[in-house]
C-alpha cells in the first residue's frame, strides 16, 4: 500500500528505522548482473532470473553473473520484504540517500509485489566490492539501540 504522510524529517527517519528493523532482509551470495537481449529475443525465464525490464530497444534480465562477460558490471544484491501494516513510503529515497552519504555509492532498486508477504518488496544492487559495507549500514540503521546519525 502506498501511503501519504506529512511528517518532519526526524519523524520520517524514526518511522523508516522501525520499518527496516522489522523487514525481512536477505543478502544474496555471489555476483549479479544484467544480461541484455534484443527486443525480438526476450530472456528465458527461470528460477535464477530475479527481474526483467525493458526499454524500447532491449530486454534486461537480472540474474547471477556467470563470469562469461568480463565487461559486464557486477553487483552485490540484497532484498527487503516489508512487514504488513507498516508505512514504508519514502524508504527507497531515504536508504539510498543514507548509503550515498555514508559510502559514496549509487545503487539500483527493482521492486515487485507479493500480497501474501506484505505487498511491495525491493531488490537492491550495489557495487559488488561494497556489499559488506552496505550491509553494515543497514544493520546499524535496523538496530534500535544505535543512536540516530
Amino acid at each position: 500500500m502506498v501511503s501519504v504522510s506529512r511528517e518532519t524529517s526526524t519523524q520520517t527517519r524514526t518511522r523508516l528505522r522501525t520499518v527496516i528493523a522489522n523487514s525481512e532482509i536477505v543478502v544474496f551470495d555471489g555476483a549479479w548482473s544484467f544480461v541484455e537481449t534484443p527486443m525480438d529475443q526476450p530472456p528465458h525465464l527461470d528460477e535464477r532470473v530475479l527481474a526483467v525490464v525493458r526499454d524500447d530497444e532491449c530486454w534486461s534480465a537480472l540474474r547471477p553473473d556467470d563470469g562469461s562477460d568480463g565487461d559486464r558490471e557486477r553487483f552485490g544484491l540484497l532484498s527487503f520484504h516489508f512487514p504488513p501494516g507498516l508505512d514504508n513510503s519514502g524508504f527507497v529515497g531515504w536508504l539510498a540517500t543514507e548509503l550515498k552519504e555514508r559510502l559514496g555509492t549509487g545503487l539500483f532498486v527493482v521492486c515487485g509485489s507479493n500480497s501474501d508477504r506484505g505487498g511491495i518488496y525491493d531488490y537492491w544492487g550495489c557495487p559488488l566490492d561494497l556489499l559488506d559495507d552496505v550491509v553494515g549500514v543497514i544493520r546499524e540503521l535496523a538496530d534500535p539501540s544505535a543512536s540516530p546519525s
